[in-house]
């Protein structure tokens, strides 16, 4: 009975990679716009993503959560060629973030502070479910999150990590943790 069980288990979570790794997010919809976009550090071509898109007018503020506290604007400007006015008027780094979990409560207080109604949020394509369900638990309900997945070609090791994450943190929701 208990060798069922855990072959039982074995299979769904089998098919469960098999789902989170064939079927990866994707970008939003071009016409997509939001109050503000988030853009979580740690991954290649995410601010570039979000930098595009607030230049392209889809939202009119950008956070960019988990800036390392010595990382001025100034310097984000010249390393991803944008004027520093861009980075003065509509653009707040957020230094208080460390995890996928904190920028979701680092995004929340930001996004109350500026009564967003809807939050356009910019990872890797890997990462994005478990950033929205991180994400959904920190916001209010009323709050429309649009995924924009910024497509990578990760590795099956990324893969397999990111996966056991969703899952400790997805049952960890469901148990109210």
């Amino acid at each position: 009975m208990i060798l069922r069980t855990i072959s039982f288990l074995l299979i769904i979570w089998m098919i469960g990679f098999a789902w989170f790794a064939i079927d990866l997010p994707r970008p939003a919809a071009d016409d997509a716009r939001t109050d503000s976009i988030v853009v979580l550090t740690g991954g290649a071509n995410r601010i570039d993503r979000a930098l595009e898109l607030l230049e392209a007018e889809k939202a009119d503020y950008l956070l960019i959560s988990g800036v390392d506290r010595d990382v001025k604007p100034h310097e984000l400007a010249v390393e991803y060629k944008r004027p520093d006015g861009l980075f003065e008027c509509c653009i707040d780094l957020g230094f208080q973030s460390v995890d996928t979990r904190s920028n979701a409560l680092e995004t929340a207080r930001w996004a109350a502070r500026r009564k967003d109604t809807s939050l356009r949020l910019v990872t890797s394509d890997w990462h994005m479910r478990r950033a929205i369900l991180e994400l959904e638990r920190a916001v209010p309900t009323d709050i429309e999150i649009i995924p924009d997945a910024v497509p990578t070609a990760p590795s099956l090791g990324i893969l397999f990590k990111e996966y056991n994450k969703f899952l400790m943190r997805r049952v960890a929701a469901l148990a109210g943790v």
